[in-house]
């Protein structure tokens, strides 16, 4: 029995081994399928720590069930030692290997998380785009500053070009999540966050809400399209033949709740609607339309830099 225990334990973890990679280059596993730099390294760092956790945990369920096997009660040919507590050699190996385990992931921490911050400018000789996100009840808006545009759901960019995100909620706290390009980060009201990343290339992919935030959290899901210069800018000037432009009016009514919104285009935007947004939740309504009122050019060149903001 024995000889055809362990190279049926060792066939079917091959198996699952086998099965697990089929399944996920043949389909689209968010995280598994990167399509940018950012995600293609986060992707090595998580396939790299599973392997060296690996090196410990199969060990450890191939002789969970070898001893299982071999101590059970019907076997009376297992040797019996009651009094038998120590074992330097054995204590010296499941100390040690887990130990230097730990410090290559410590290392590899430490490293990745410089590497990686998503507040980092990424090094490129392309000029970079400014996006302005904005979590919602229960949708996204994205602001291109540059462009003097906006669109709900749906966010378009450049292949090749380092695209630059300002993340903010004007609900509750949220997270800005496109698994197949860069990893999630939250979006918090008052403040501001940053995410770097770059498109590889072409195509639409899905952007997500990863934090739970209420009824209508299962539908804010938007796209994220990259693609040429050109059709950027068409797209661009697609967007300007908008009749609606994002005025102040227009953007309360488009913060009130509601679910599954449609692909929206904003012909314009309201001067410096990002740092009104964050601003609100700053001071009071009254002080701060007052202070607006006195100083026009009050608002997100006045905000106060906070721990965990970004300007």
């Amino acid at each position: 029995m024995k000889k055809v225990f362990i190279p049926l334990l060792a066939a079917l973890v091959l198996g699952l081994g086998t099965f697990l990679g089929s399944y996920i280059s043949t389909h689209n596993m968010g995280i598994f399928n990167p399509k940018g730099s950012i995600a293609a390294s986060e992707m090595n760092l998580i396939m790299t720590a599973i392997g060296l956790m690996l090196i410990v945990v199969i060990p450890v369920f191939i002789m969970l069930a070898t001893f299982a096997w071999r101590y059970r009660a019907g076997n009376t040919k297992a040797k019996y030692t009651p009094d038998w507590h120590e074992n330097k050699t054995l204590e010296i190996i499941w100390w040690t290997i887990p130990g230097i385990i730990i410090t290559i992931l410590a290392t590899i921490t430490w490293t990745s998380s410089h590497t990686l911050d998503p507040f980092k400018p990424l090094d490129s000789s392309v000029k970079p785009i400014t996006i302005q996100a904005v979590a919602l009840d229960w949708k996204w808006l994205f602001i291109y500053p540059e462009q003097n545009i906006a669109s709900v759901n749906l966010v378009q960019f450049p292949v090749g070009t380092p695209v630059n995100f300002q993340i903010t909620a004007d609900a509750p706290m949220n997270s800005f999540w496109i698994p197949q390009l860069a990893g999630q980060i939250y979006a918090m009201a008052g403040m501001s966050t940053k995410l770097h990343l770059v498109a590889d290339e072409a195509g639409d992919y899905r952007g997500m809400s990863s934090n739970y935030s209420g009824f209508g959290f299962s539908g804010m899901k938007f796209i994220a399209r990259a693609t040429s210069q050109e059709e950027f800018d068409q797209w661009v000037n697609l967007v300007r033949q908008s009749p609606v432009s994002l005025s102040s009016e227009e953007y309360a009514e488009l913060a009130q709740k509601s679910r599954e919104n449609p692909v929206t285009y904003y012909s314009s935007v309201a001067k410096d609607l990002y740092g009104e947004i964050i601003m609100k939740f700053m001071m009071p309504a009254g002080e701060h339309l007052q202070k607006k009122a006195e100083d026009p050019s009050h608002g997100a060149s006045s905000m106060p830099v906070m721990p965990g903001m970004v300007m």
